[in-house]
């Protein structure tokens, strides 16, 4: 993390300073390489130095950063949507320089994941850590010597399965349903129709908004990424990932169906419906799919390869993102596809098509330890038996049993 925060600090000076824009898109393109650093490594740091019941408030809080820190760059952007010259577009580049120091001081405070120094066979260093972490607790070693006694028996466990722990390994036996959940989980998050929602200004702009309305509105969009993350910490107690997930992707169906359709009502308040409920269905983006999406990624991989899986997972997102990004401009464009508002039908079918793949394959993690979610993908246990299913991972040989089977043998005792 600090090298590349103080990659990231050299790679600013590029498009700061270029002098064309083939210059300009090589500066992004080398930007990119830290960006991409971040938004895998942050993910697996959140869920590994916090406890079972924090780590999907923690993961969800990495969405909320990216939206706050998008809310930032639409005010950044709005407020220099007005200067004439290059300082319109050389101004928000500058001031990415505010971040990296800081956050490279944050960094070098930062405790070291203690999996991540266990699997490096580091136990000292991860006992360091952990005393760190759990500083203001009652029985303060007790609970680090079972917590690392956990992560030592998980990480064993594990390495019987993934010996040499190579990106292949992601790839075979149980590991190809974990990079199949994680690739496609992250893959939803566009295909949804947020793709939609990050043209948001161009959406507008060619339902029929003015260029300054559509950026007014898009800073109400972002906003929705930080209230819909607060609003979602609520609901993790009393409602499984799964469910808040798909939830989110069935009325984004909806959203997206209305939008069309209002594609052939013109005048002004066919335009402000679609500006409401563009709102109203980020909001709802990132009250379930947005933040969801982390703790989903971050449980679901096995923990010699979730380094590597959530990379995975994160390099097909990206691609994703690149073909919405080629052809999302193309629909909206007055001068190629035309299609506007009824762009939100096509996205409507990718999502039915998310959907239907949640429905068969996506597990329910809620509540679950890396050692017990383990155990039930090594098992081959159905995504819609995760729930019910009780798994004893210091069992020998992992035993697990449905919930019937435990009622019955409780009723038995």
């Amino acid at each position: 993390m600090m090298f590349f925060l103080g990659w990231m600090t050299v790679a600013i000076f590029i498009p700061v300073f270029a002098p064309s824009l083939p210059v300009l898109a090589f500066g992004e393109a080398f930007c990119g390489i830290s960006w991409g650093v971040f938004q895998t490594l942050s993910t697996t740091y959140a869920s590994e130095v916090v406890p079972t019941i924090l780590r999907p408030y923690v993961t969800a809080y990495v969405c909320m950063c990216w939206g706050a820190g998008i809310l930032l760059s639409s005010g950044v952007v709005r407020a220099v949507a007005g200067l004439e010259g290059d300082m319109g577009w050389w101004l928000p580049f500058v001031l990415q320089w505010i971040w990296p120091l800081p956050l490279f001081i944050g960094a070098y405070y930062s405790p070291e994941s203690p999996w991540n120094s266990v699997r490096r066979n580091k136990v000292e260093e991860a006992r360091i850590s952990l005393m760190r972490l759990y500083q203001d607790m009652p029985e303060r070693e007790h609970r680090v010597e079972q917590t690392l006694a956990c992560i030592k028996y998980t990480t064993e466990m594990e390495k019987s399965e993934t010996a040499n722990a190579s990106f292949l390994e992601c790839f075979k036996g149980t590991n190809l349903r974990r990079t199949e959940i994680n690739c496609v989980v992250w893959s939803a998050q566009i295909l949804c129709g947020n793709a939609i929602l990050s043209y948001s200004v161009v959406f507008l702009q060619a339902a029929g908004f003015s260029e300054l309305q559509a950026f007014n509105i898009n800073i109400s969009l972002s906003a929705c990424y930080v209230v819909g993350g607060i609003i979602c910490w609520f609901l993790f107690p009393h409602v499984g990932r799964a469910t808040i997930y798909m939830s989110g992707l069935t009325f984004m169906l909806f959203c997206l169906i209305t939008i069309g359709g209002l594609a052939w009502g013109p005048g002004k308040d066919a335009q402000l419906a679609i500006g409401i409920i563009l709102v109203i269905s980020t909001l709802c983006n990132m009250i379930s799919i947005g933040p969801t999406c982390y703790p989903i990624v971050a449980e679901t991989p096995s923990g010699r390869l979730r380094y590597k899986t959530i990379t995975i997972g994160r390099f097909v997102y990206n691609l994703t993102r690149i073909f919405s990004n080629s052809v999302t401009p193309r629909m909206l464009s007055s001068t190629s596809w035309n299609w506007g508002a009824k762009a939100a039908f096509y996205y409507a079918g990718t999502n039915m098509l998310c959907n239907i793949w949640c429905w068969f394959r996506l597990p329910e993690t809620k509540d679950r330890t890396f050692g017990e979610i383990d155990l039930l993908f090594t098992h081959r246990v159905p995504a819609r038996k995760f729930k019910s299913t009780h798994v004893d991972q210091f069992a020998h040989g992992g035993d697990y049993l449905s919930k019937g089977e435990v009622e019955h043998k409780e009723n038995a005792v």
